[in-house]
């Protein structure tokens, strides 16, 4: 569980708070294996034998004062009677886990019919109404899938287009039932799935029908236009009229899988494959507000269309959620497919989103692959506690909150990756008190379920069957924490994490963006850096007063006695210019837009860091590095002569060999060169799969290349006004920052 601060100390109170001019928050990696420092959590058992604190639930740590029958919560100051199984178990501190460390995983007992069946269930729902293009994608990453897949666990392959397609893989043929889809959206389906096919016809081992379950796969087709329309019978003289039945299809698959939850499988994930809109059934979308229908009506199109369309997904959610149902969307289209209305489907169940502009270079094999090969949790309950003084004021993050407890989410899968963003205020006027030795706490209770594969060497006498009983380890991970409390400001900016206070920004402009629009976003995100240079400079006494009055004489818009606040003003920049916050008419898709609030909102501060402001290296030759790092300009490329440059943008790798680089170099570099093996370890640490491009300049087109070089970008001039370099920025900023204090 990895845990990081926008401050290392926080502010004393209110005021402090505001004088600094930065957000306050937390990013928590509930299931990262180790803490922030590298350091794993102590192992132990006995989790519901922890004892908790009576007034704030809290649980005892190591931070509380402990008495032979008593203890004090290192949180609210409560004391709290031991039981005396505790006063037992305290007697020999050294044996147990949370005397050792305030970073503990604890085993929780669970009941016998919870851990009867532990077999984990894979439904890949397959659009039809697409093109082979799209189906030959599909198919090579469900084998990909079936490959990760640990043995014991169960497979459902389902397809839609207009009508739903179950198959059984289980006999030496498989055999495919439909049920067709109502046209109209308030139409029910003539039956339900468990009267089409039994759950169990449905679900296959992988460890004994993988072979057939590709050989199902090899059978899928797109539907013809003359298959749906006399299918469905929807033709209008011959025009057909749609055949993405998409919402009532995830509707069905949910009910179900949600009918026998609890007692045949511990989690299911639906896959779910799309290559364009819904447009039949429940959930239908109309796609005509993207185009020129919708621009003539002189709407703001930053603004029109981030909110859904329509409540049908975000409610469909919820009753995944209630099903156990985890859902990761994977759209293959450059069509307007209105992610907007579709994301809550996976942001709330704990899956993913990914979308794919075209399937001839798309990494959507690899990510499945990389997907299910790491560990997750299921089935998680996290809940973050603090010290009387603050609070939580805002939760971001892929969860679905609790509907009666504050500050409980509820997160049905969650990997390694997977980060949670918190931000506090404080309770009171009072803040910290200075006269007494009382810390600030916060304390984080992640209880999660996973599936522990059998131990084969232990059972390698016995038969097979008993070899694949995967069993079911409910844990508590809890992690405490006590931050110093900063007495000036400068202590508190000496202690500030730029990449932490990037994701509170990140997060905070997506929620503007998605309430206000798009400019509104980016107002936000200037006027803060604004506020915060103005704070800064009135707290350095950097302001000096002339003759006669005041006059300003110097603006420091670099932070220049500052290093922790140095990399803001360039990561607001980036942050500004990157498709997230760019306007419509400057040509960010808007599919493109809501996939980046996805995908954003979900990182971990440093990849977060990399993904807005991208790293460029370069190397003298592809075995020998020159400089680790270059500002994003034409000028760092040529000044540091170097013939060979890699950049990082997260989802984008790319190789540029200079025009005058010596052509004796290698191109593209070779396998076992140094930059080859820096590639190879970043693709390993990445949770997506990033692409990787060689260019070679003078030869080949180097725009994708070119357009990360965003520090100065007002040379070319694209005619847009909100496009300048990096110095103008800074004096723009300096322009406004003197405004302000005016």
């Amino acid at each position: 569980m990895a845990v990081r601060a926008t401050v290392s100390r926080f502010p004393g109170d209110q005021d402090a708070l505001e004088e600094s001019g930065l957000p306050w928050g937390v990013t928590v990696s509930p299931f990262a294996s180790k803490d922030e420092n590298g350091n794993p959590p102590v192992y132990g058992s006995d989790g519901h034998l922890l004892p908790r604190c009576e007034n704030c639930w809290a649980y005892y740590n190591t931070y509380c004062e402990q008495e032979q029958w008593a203890w004090t919560c290192a949180l609210c100051g409560t004391l709290n009677g031991l039981s005396s199984q505790a006063v037992t178990r305290y007697s020999l501190p050294e044996s147990c886990p949370e005397n050792l460390s305030s970073f503990i995983d604890l085993e929780l007992p669970m009941d016998e019919s919870e851990e009867m069946q532990a077999r984990p269930v894979y439904v890949a729902a397959v659009d039809l109404a697409s093109s082979e293009e799209f189906l030959e994608l599909v198919k090579s990453a469900l084998l990909a899938a079936l490959e990760a897949l640990g043995p014991g666990s169960l497979f459902g392959l389902a397809t839609f287009s207009h009508k739903i397609g179950l198959y059984d893989v289980q006999g030496p043929i498989p055999v495919v039932k439909n049920v067709f889809i109502p046209h109209d959206a308030d139409g029910a389906l003539s039956m339900e799935l468990q009267d089409v096919m039994p759950l169990l016809s449905f679900l296959a081992p992988v460890d004994t029908c993988k072979d057939r379950i590709a050989s199902a796969l090899e059978t899928l087709r797109p539907t013809t236009s003359w298959e749906r329309t006399s299918g469905a019978g929807q033709g209008l003289d011959g025009v057909f009229l749609g055949g993405r039945g998409f919402g009532a299809a995830m509707e069905a698959l949910f009910n179900y899988l949600g009918s026998e939850y609890g007692n045949t499988f511990a989690l299911a994930r639906v896959f779910a494959f799309l290559s364009g809109a819904p447009d039949i059934g429940a959930g239908q979308l109309d796609t005509r507000r993207y185009g020129e229908q919708y621009a003539s009506k002189g709407e703001d199109a930053d603004r029109a269309l981030l909110p859904e369309q329509t409540p049908f997904y975000k409610d469909l959610a919820a009753v995944a959620v209630q099903s156990g149902v985890c859902v990761d969307l994977f759209a293959v289209t450059n069509e307007y497919t209105d992610l907007a209305s579709l994301k809550f489907l996976s942001i709330e169940s704990g899956g993913s989103l990914f979308l794919y502009t075209s399937s001839d270079d798309s990494t959507l094999p690899q990510d499945m692959y990389r997907m299910l090969s790491r560990p997750y949790a299921f089935n998680c309950v996290l809940r973050l506690r603090t010290s009387s003084e603050f609070q939580p004021s805002h939760s971001y993050g892929h969860f679905f909150p609790d509907p009666q407890y504050e500050n409980v989410q509820h997160i049905i899968c969650c990997d390694s990756f997977a980060t949670y963003t918190y931000d506090f205020e404080f309770a009171n006027n009072v803040g910290f008190s200075r006269h007494t030795s009382e810390l600030p706490m916060v304390q984080i209770a992640f209880q999660y379920t996973v599936v522990v594969p059998p131990d084969e060497l232990a059972n390698a006498g016995s038969s097979s069957t008993t070899r694949t009983k995967h069993s079911l380890k409910r844990r508590l991970r809890i992690r405490t924490l006590q931050f110093g409390v900063a007495h000036s400001i400068n202590e508190i900016y000496d202690g500030v994490d730029s990449e932490v206070v990037l994701s509170l920004l990140v997060h905070k402009v997506i929620l503007a963006s998605l309430e206000q629009g798009v400019r509104e976003g980016r107002m936000l995100l200037h006027d803060w850096l604004v506020i915060l240079t103005a704070q800064y400079n009135d707290a350095c006494k950097l302001i000096q007063s002339g003759h006669g009055g005041s006059s300003i004489v110097h603006i420091d818009v670099a932070f220049s006695q500052c290093p922790q606040l140095q990399p803001l003003p360039r990561l607001v920049f980036a942050l500004l210019r990157n498709p997230l916050l760019r306007l419509h008419e400057e040509g960010v898709h808007p599919d493109y837009r809501i996939y980046l609030q996805c995908l954003f909102s979900g990182l971990e501060p440093s990849s977060l860091n990399r993904a807005v402001y991208p790293l460029l290296t370069s190397y003298a030759s592809p075995d020998k590095q020159a400089y680790p790092r270059h500002s994003l300009s034409r000028a760092a490329l040529i000044t540091s002569g170097s013939p060979i440059f890699f950049l990082d943008a997260f989802t984008n790798l790319i190789v540029f060999y200079a025009s005058t680089a010596d052509p004796s170099l290698p191109f593209p570099p070779p396998q076992d060169c140094l930059l080859r093996t820096t590639i190879n370890k970043l693709k390993q640490e990445r949770c997506i799969t990033p692409k990787l491009t060689f260019i070679k300049g003078g030869q080949d087109d180097a725009t994708s290349f070119e357009n990360y070089l965003i520090e100065e970008q007002d040379v070319e001039g694209s005619g847009f006004t909100s496009v300048m370099g990096f110095v103008s920025f800074l004096e723009e900023i300096n322009q406004s920052t003197l405004e302000y204090m005016k």
